[in-house]
């Protein structure tokens, strides 16, 4: 009973230390909270709490305030994540439902993320090697010009222009859209690369075939998002409060640094699982008062990218928590359906 008591006195403070940034002292917990208790009791739990290491008093005659061991624990014990209001997920779709292609898609997730949080959004491209092709298409433009399509599980696109030395005719189109789809269909980038090598060519073929290959395996080895975050809510650092100049400036400078923002994000995770790692668990120690919510996204099972938020390590876990698995989900949705 003590012990699920102090649960809540915890859990009380936290709540009121996102709210407020101010520190909690036990008058005020037992005014807010309606724990049941007396202020002196309050107090005594506030004691064991703070020889825990889960709480801290920052100066004399102030109230206390979590630790990251503390913000570990409520996070730990959150039993479920807090559902998204019908408004949020309405503006989620909305918001959505008009991207007009993979970069749209990215921009706009970016951006959602930041105005439901109030915090720094990131969105990491998806990254090409985890993709798998979906389908190829060859157009014929002229019998001298084709058009070659690509297109991954990652709902990314793209086209190579062909020239041919020789002229080639609809049915030898045909026959070699259909070869090529049979070797590549559903596989990973890397083997897909490797089965379009040791495609045989049929005689007569003019060296179209290979030129076509060609096409494909530089289409699929073009690593120009692989190490590409989108950033948005920048303006939120402002938010930090007193130690403004302390906390953000290194986090301003990691902005401008991809390789850093996607070792914050950490590796992209399949099943909704959306990871918290709080102040000084995280890569960077520079970062210690900054708290990282992050989860994969991709179509059906598979991970392509990660998107998350980093945010003072008082931010609103619950919430910001329920507002990454949302658009992670949403995200995936549309790529699966492209």
């Amino acid at each position: 009973m003590q012990d699920e008591r102090r649960q809540a006195v915890l859990r009380a403070i936290v709540e009121d230390y996102v709210a407020t940034q101010e520190p909690v002292g036990s008058k005020a917990l037992v005014e807010r909270h309606g724990l049941g208790v007396s202020p002196a009791t309050v107090r005594n739990d506030m004691a064991a709490l703070e020889e825990e290491g889960l709480i801290t008093q920052p100066h004399t005659s102030a109230g206390r305030i979590p630790t990251d061991k503390g913000y570990r624990l409520f996070v730990d014990r959150l039993t479920t994540i807090k559902p998204m209001t019908v408004a949020e997920k309405r503006a989620i779709a909305s918001i959505l439902d008009g991207a007009v292609d993979l970069d749209d898609v990215v921009q706009r997730s970016v951006r959602l993320l930041a105005q439901l949080t109030h915090q720094v959004a990131l969105v990491q491209y998806p990254t090409l090697s985890r993709s798998t092709v979906r389908h190829i298409d060859i157009v014929d433009l002229t019998p001298t010009r084709l058009l070659v399509v690509l297109i991954l599980s990652s709902g990314r696109v793209e086209q190579r222009l062909v020239e041919l030395t020789t002229p080639i005719d609809e049915d030898d189109v045909t026959g070699l859209r259909a070869r090529l789809a049979a070797a590549v269909d559903g596989r990973v980038i890397a083997d897909a690369a490797t089965a379009l090598a040791s495609l045989e060519v049929p005689p007569k073929d003019g060296g179209v075939q290979d030129a076509v290959v060609e096409a494909l395996v530089d289409a699929m080895s073009d690593h120009r998002s692989a190490e590409r975050v989108a950033v948005g809510g920048a303006a939120n650092l402002a938010r930090f409060g007193d130690n403004f100049e302390l906390s953000v400036r290194p986090l301003l400078e990691a902005l401008e640094e991809h390789v850093v923002l996607l070792k914050l994000l950490g590796e992209a995770r399949t099943g909704g699982t959306v990871t918290v790692r709080i102040g000084h668990e995280g890569p960077y120690q520079q970062f210690a008062t900054t708290s990282v919510v992050s989860t994969g996204y991709g179509p059906g099972d598979e991970a392509v990218g990660n998107l998350g938020v980093v945010g003072p390590t008082r931010m609103d876990y619950p919430g910001t928590m329920a507002a990454v698995r949302a658009v992670a989900r949403y995200v995936s949705r549309i790529l699966d359906e492209a």
